[in-house]
């Protein structure tokens, strides 16, 4: 009796491999060998800019994608802090929402790692006012806004730089110039600096301010003909914008899918009609390989 009393309950060394064994399971999940992974093996988790240029490429992306076996997790924001932040920290594979010089910028003032992996559309920007058709027009005194960052803060200032209206500093570079660099401000502009989300609500009220592309399109806007000036794209290259990714990301099965989805004749054909034909879509090229071209020691 005391003998079939004994074998019916587990001994304590049992007792003990309980736990051990639930920890193993565990391991093995995480790992992907238990059957708990597989999924996220085949889901692709990008953080992008909460606007339309971001919204429709991403949607159509989402379709090859599932098409193919992936799975497309888009978290959207409306900052451009948390993106870098998020992949950096392995929160997101991918994110999409920056040109190559802001990127650069913010790993250099951030300490953040992040790689531009592949290009989706060029951005010319330009300078756009409500008050006034032409650069000539502008007055003496005029208040213009600019963006804050210090990646796109020049833009504007070289366009006036270009066309004669001030002057800055021999070798000022574009994704890195500043008010510092003016030596000489014949027209006595002032200039407003803001945060780029707030650039549209901003313009009304200044004679002239700094626009990207899609903001001068979601104002209804020409983005062509109403510029006062305007960035060409082959001097815009390092403001295309990219998708930022680890470094151990570069060439990954994720990536490669990722890149073919963005760079599908459904998203060409939307940038297309969403920017016009002069849309720059420079997807044979490798923002990697073209750093250098405007980013000389550390970009100081």
């Amino acid at each position: 009796m005391s003998q079939t009393h004994h074998s019916s309950r587990p001994t304590l060394r049992a007792l003990r491999l309980i736990p051990l064994i639930g920890l193993l399971v565990a391991a093995l999940t995480g790992c992907g060998l238990a059957g708990g992974s597989a999924a996220d093996d085949r889901t692709i988790t990008i953080v992008a800019t909460d606007s339309p240029p971001y919204h429709e490429p991403l949607e159509l992306a989402r379709k090859q994608l599932e098409a193919g076996g992936w799975q497309l997790d888009v978290r959207y924001v409306t900052d451009i802090v948390q993106p870098n932040h998020a992949v950096s920290s392995g929160e997101a594979d991918f994110n999409f929402f920056q040109h190559g010089a802001y990127l650069q910028t913010f790993n250099r003032d951030n300490g953040t790692d992040v790689v531009p992996l592949f290009y989706v559309v060029g951005s010319p920007a330009g300078l756009y006012s409500t008050r006034y058709d032409d650069i000539s027009q502008l007055p003496d005194g005029a208040r213009i806004a600019l963006p804050v960052d210090p990646a796109n803060n020049g833009r504007a200032l070289h366009l006036l730089a270009e066309s004669g209206r001030l002057k800055l500093r021999d070798g000022a570079q574009v994704v890195t110039t500043s008010q510092r660099d003016i030596v000489d401000n014949p027209h006595r502009y002032s200039f407003v600096e803001v945060d780029q989300q707030t650039l549209t609500q901003t313009l009304p009220d200044v004679d002239a301010g700094f626009l990207f592309s899609r903001q001068a399109i979601e104002m209804k806007l020409a983005v062509e003909d109403d510029a006062l000036l305007r960035e060409e794209d082959v001097d815009a290259i390092p403001y295309r914008i990219v998708v930022g990714g680890r470094a151990d990301e570069a060439g990954s099965e994720k990536a490669r899918a990722l890149q073919a989805a963005l760079q599908s004749p459904p998203v060409r054909d939307f940038f297309l009609k969403f920017y016009g034909d002069w849309a720059p879509l420079p997807w044979t090229e490798d923002p990697r390989a073209q750093l250098g071209q405007w980013w000389k020691d550390g970009g100081r």
